[in-house]
């Protein structure tokens, strides 16, 4: 699956149905979640777990920053890809949504999770999707992967031509513009409490920060800075929400990060965008690591 990339046809694409019809029926205690808060899918796993207080209902084991597994993937989670596709011929990677009762795969699928999370186990929490938002969050989706992952990725790609690389920097700031007008009169993405949109752009833009910035010039991550005041505050704010910045594992994105990446750093690798540090409680209360 590309860095980013929430729309990749998933290994397993089971869903958390209504009923006991649907084979995986929404049964608390059943199902665990396997994260590697490294990773931006989980990140956006383990905040919407938060938001909605099923650290006890669903389970969460945490997985380490950096795969393990020859070939990358987990070495925790090759018994349930192995029990679940027999001779599973790609990594066990995380995300894992699983099922304690069969002891396999429920889902890979972040788009799938996120939603039967919300859907199924959060009906007494915040509206994550509320009615009739679901196109808007979706646009969001896009503008993020698009517009801002994609590419802030372009733009500080080695061995790309100038025009390339301003071409992507143009999309980028483009992106980040519309956002800052809006966030310029709003609280949230979608109104006045956060959404799906709010966990998808916020760890967007801590990817854009902590990993992106990295490959990036000095005079771009400025413009990034400096044209977008109201995001940056937005992201800090958010940062200091407990379902959000206790989530941070900012060592351990730095060595995801080297781990895979063999570009070179750029001038703007020395220019932070957000102190995420100071914004991170070194507490995890609502986080179940039971079995990990």
């Amino acid at each position: 699956m590309p860095a980013g990339s929430l729309n990749a046809v998933p290994r397993f694409p089971s869903r958390i149905g209504r009923d006991a019809r649907s084979g995986y029926p929404a049964v608390p205690y059943r199902y665990r979640l396997h994260l590697a808060l490294s990773c931006p899918h989980c990140l956006q796993i383990a905040i919407t777990h938060s938001l909605l207080g099923l650290a006890d209902i669903v389970p969460m084991t945490l997985l380490p920053g950096v795969p393990d597994a020859p070939g990358g993937g987990y070495l925790a989670l090759r018994p349930l890809y192995e029990a679940s596709s027999h001779q599973h011929p790609g990594p066990a990677a995380a995300p894992v949504l699983s099922d304690s009762w069969t002891g396999r795969i429920v889902s890979t699928h972040t788009p799938a999770i996120l939603e039967d999370l919300a859907r199924r186990f959060g009906a007494s929490g915040p509206r994550l999707y509320p009615e009739g938002a679901d196109e808007r969050i979706g646009a969001i989706g896009r503008l993020c992967e698009h517009d801002i992952s994609a590419a802030a990725q372009r733009a500080g790609e080695a061995g790309a031509d100038a025009a390339a690389r301003d071409t992507a920097l143009a999309t980028l700031l483009r992106g980040l513009g519309s956002l800052e007008r809006h966030l310029s009169s709003a609280q949230h993405v979608l109104g006045g409490e956060p959404t799906a949109a709010d966990v998808r752009l916020w760890v967007t833009l801590v990817q854009l920060d902590t990993v992106h910035r990295w490959h990036l010039d000095a005079a771009a991550v400025y413009r990034i800075i400096t044209d977008h005041p109201h995001l940056w505050s937005y992201a800090r704010r958010l940062a200091a929400h407990p379902a959000f910045g206790s989530h941070l594992d900012l060592d351990g994105i730095t060595r995801r990060h080297h781990a895979r990446c063999r570009g070179a750093e750029a001038a703007g690798a020395a220019v932070r965008i957000v102190d995420w540090a100071s914004h991170v409680p070194r507490t995890v209360a609502s986080v179940n690591t039971t079995g990990s």
